[in-house]
């Protein structure tokens, strides 16, 4: 039988333990600020992604630009000037949109030529086109035998080029070839190109010549080689009339070239306003083989490789003279009496000629 007072107690205990399990329990401070950050970062990085996202999509949008143009960034130009010219060439939008994209793409690093910007380019392409520096690339070709004032007279022409040049470069001194260059480009520079590659090649070939042919240096080259050139287009015959006029120096014969005297008469009056003839044959220069002997003292065009590499290594022959034959070429003779014929034919040629 249990004690009363012990079964009291026992319920006494019982009670106070199990309200001691039932207390509620309070939440940390330091846990609540924790959430309250994590739901505000949460929140901001949503945000910022949105933007990112949002920012994206207008830099890589189509332009407004209805058909493609070329546009010129100037030197000097900084990102608020090449927004503004862009802006007003229509290529943009707004120019704030593009210093953004300037300032995200290419850290504000661009650079100044003439640019294509295509229909429609977004700013990120134009951002990154002017960061490369993907600027137009223009081409200037010298003929083969232009004279250097000819060459000059085509880079003035070149209104992508900048600058004036103050001199003819002297005689011989350029090298024909098609040349590179982007707008802003000096000509001077290209001028001085063209020269660096002339000598260049003439003294590149000058080292491997012809020991036999009768000239002492590469100066001597470049005029022999603008005389062949002036002679004949075609590039075959260069080394067959190099190899005529060397015979001619050989036997102390005047050279007798055409086009030495056109370009003495042109030198002094300025133009030669009608066919040579034989008065002309006569004028009064260092330059006109008919006149002088041996070389003339300067060359009288820009030759280029072919005519080099022919007055170099000339053909080996006995021919003396050589005459047009009506068909771009020319026909060649040992003796004087067969020449004579060959003009008389080629005479019959021209006065059939309308």
């Amino acid at each position: 039988m249990s004690d009363p007072a012990l079964d009291t107690k026992a319920s006494l205990t019982s009670d106070a333990d199990q309200t001691a399990d039932v207390q509620p329990v309070v939440a940390s401070p330091v846990k609540s600020i924790r959430n309250g950050i994590n739901r505000v970062f949460s929140i901001l990085v949503l945000a910022g992604l949105f933007t990112v996202m949002s920012v994206f999509a207008v830099l890589v949008a189509p332009g407004p630009l209805k058909e493609s143009r070329n546009i010129i960034i100037p030197r000097g130009a900084n990102v608020h000037e090449i927004a503004g010219i862009l802006d007003g060439n229509k290529a943009i939008y707004h120019p704030l949109l593009f210093r953004l994209g300037s300032k995200l793409i290419a850290y504000d690093t661009l650079h100044a030529g003439e640019y294509q910007i295509d229909a429609k380019d977004s700013i990120a392409n134009i951002v990154l086109m002017l960061h490369a520096g993907r600027s137009i690339v223009h081409r200037v070709t010298v003929a083969e035998g232009l004279t250097s004032a000819e060459v000059v007279k085509l880079l003035n022409d070149a209104s992508a080029l900048n600058g004036d040049i103050t001199s003819i470069p002297p005689e011989g001194s350029l090298l024909p070839e098609t040349y590179l260059y982007t707008y802003g480009d000096s000509r001077v520079t290209l001028i001085e190109h063209m020269q660096k590659a002339m000598r260049d090649m003439v003294n590149g070939l000058w080292t491997t010549r012809d020991p036999s042919i009768p000239i002492t240096n590469s100066a001597q080259a470049v005029i022999m080689a603008s005389v062949v050139e002036k002679e004949t287009g075609k590039t075959l015959e260069r080394p067959r009339i190099a190899g005529v006029f060397y015979n001619r120096l050989r036997q102390k014969m005047r050279l007798q070239s055409d086009p030495t005297v056109i370009y003495a008469i042109v030198k002094a009056k300025g133009l030669l306003d009608h066919n040579l003839n034989h008065d002309d044959l006569a004028f009064p220069s260092p330059i006109n083989t008919y006149a002088t002997e041996g070389l003339p003292p300067q060359p009288i065009c820009n030759p280029g490789r072919a005519a080099l590499e022919a007055a170099l290594h000339p053909e080996t022959n006995d021919f003396l003279y050589f005459v047009a034959d009506g068909t771009g070429g020319h026909v060649f003779s040992r003796t004087l009496t067969e020449h004579n014929q060959n003009v008389t034919r080629w005479n019959k040629i021209k006065n059939k000629t309308p």
